[in-house]
């Protein structure tokens, strides 16, 4: 017996409503992009083992999908690493490539490869799946798509601005209303952590960070301490978490508890003029908003740094993030590259439109009008106007066999076609063509020759 077929927790297949779906939000996001002066690029879905590790903390490293070796891949593996199930060992004799974590880092080695082809500052997007080996929960899966833009080159305050406008602009075109974008900066959080006393584990302070929103201040505080950040200092960092009121009053209290660190000083004042410049542009549908508490726990980020929440309400993570990354470049070999970039979570924000009900009722119908099929002759006139309404833009299909007119209507019904043409056996002999409208019932007759008519109509 067959076994039932299955596909890996963590991903998913798509149904023609949920791709069309799910194509709206990219072919929005990448008409934004290109308007902003990006241009796409992509890369391939395997990388070197080589590029993607280390780059984004040993969290992440830990989920990064390996690839086996082709052939005999045990053979490189020697007794005493095997019988210490030392995997630190093992795993490069048995893997040499991996799937891509994010866009981020194969863009960073795409810019060094092709530094001779670019004209700098570069402005790419890119719209591809990467894969994480999380554990599959909703809005969190193992195979998703990122719509990233970045740019490298540009060291200038612009582009941050820039990026807020991009984000501002993609939610008021997908009609997404609440969303708010928020601000922090790491040089803060390394002034924060220099401050308290715990400027050698930054990272560890970052990555614990991050996740305060999911696993809430007091888990965040046992894990700041489990890596070995004192008690005290955690205790002294806590009260800066906490802070409320507007943007210049957390700024304001912030200026006091980093006077002392001349990096968090900095930090606070590219921050100030990020946000008051955010202000003087202006946004049409999105927030701007200082978090002290945002990290972005991954290892490359310098600068500002920005993450996207759903709108209140909708119980979803990020939708977006990003931030300025100072000289990831300079891990392969380029120094002195500024850049900066920001995602957008396709599937996060899919299920938030989703929940909403905000996807526009006519995606689905990709095809207007559709021809029955009453048998041979009838069938040959009836892809003829097919292919002539097709050539005029628009979509038309004809059904493929000449089997029973109900099964026919049946099946337009479903697929909720908006016009039905007939060429039956006295259409055909009369030259004519009659046309349905599915939502009126209504019909109408029209010479073959004077499809172009009919055609003007539906163009009107």
């Amino acid at each position: 017996m067959a076994h039932k077929p299955s596909i890996p927790k963590g991903t998913r297949d798509f149904n023609p409503d949920e791709v069309l779906k799910r194509n709206f939000i990219m072919q929005t996001i990448s008409r934004q992009f290109e308007r902003f002066g990006f241009q796409p690029i992509e890369t391939p879905a395997m990388e070197n083992m080589e590029t993607l590790m280390g780059k984004y903390g040993a969290e992440g490293d830990r989920l990064i999908f390996k690839i086996l070796n082709s052939g005999d891949f045990l053979r490189k593996v020697g007794q005493v690493p095997w019988e210490q199930k030392d995997s630190v060992q093992i795993t490069p004799l048995l893997s040499e490539k991996a799937l891509r974590y994010d866009l981020t880092v194969p863009f960073a080695r795409y810019v060094v490869m092709h530094q001779n082809e670019i004209d700098f500052p570069f402005k790419r997007y890119q719209i591809q799946p990467v894969w994480r080996a999380d554990r599959p929960q909703r809005g969190r899966f193992r195979e998703f798509y990122q719509c990233d833009a970045d740019v490298v080159g540009a060291k200038g305050l612009v582009q941050e601005l820039e990026f807020i406008q991009l984000y501002d602009r993609v939610f008021t075109d997908l009609g997404l209303p609440g969303v708010v974008i928020k601000v922090n900066h790491r040089k803060i959080l390394s002034g924060i952590a220099e401050v308290i006393g715990a400027g050698e584990r930054l990272t560890d302070f970052t990555v614990a960070l991050d996740k305060l929103d999911k696993i809430g201040p007091e888990k965040v505080r046992q894990e700041m301490i489990e890596k070995g950040i004192p008690e005290g200092a955690v205790d002294r960092a806590s009260a800066l978490f906490e802070l409320s009121g507007s943007t210049e009053e957390q700024l304001s209290s912030l200026r006091e508890f980093l006077s002392e660190s001349p990096v968090g000083m900095k930090g606070i004042s590219e921050l100030e003029l990020l946000v008051s410049q955010t202000e003087e542009l202006g946004m049409t549908g999105a927030t701007c908003k200082l978090d002290i508490t945002l990290a972005r726990g991954l290892n490359y980020y310098t600068g500002a740094i920005f993450e996207v929440s759903a709108p209140p309400g909708v119980p979803m993570g990020s939708i977006g993030g990003g931030g300025r990354y100072d000289d990831l470049t300079g891990i392969f070999g380029l120094r002195d590259v500024s850049g900066v970039g920001i995602s957008f979570g396709l599937d996060r924000i899919y299920l938030v439109m989703e929940e909403l009900g905000l996807f526009p009722v006519a995606l689905n119908q990709t095809v207007e009008v559709f021809c029955l099929n009453f048998g041979e002759q009838e069938s040959r006139a009836a892809l003829k106007l097919v292919m002539q309404l097709r050539d005029s833009g628009i979509g038309a299909d004809l059904y493929p066999d000449p089997v029973k007119v109900a099964k026919q209507f049946k099946y337009a019904d479903k697929r909720g076609f908006p016009y039905v043409i007939l060429i039956g056996e006295d259409e055909l002999r009369e030259g004519q063509f009659t046309v349905k409208d599915m939502k009126t019932g209504q019909q109408r007759t029209y010479a073959m020759d004077d499809w172009q008519t009919f055609a003007s109509l539906l163009n009107s």
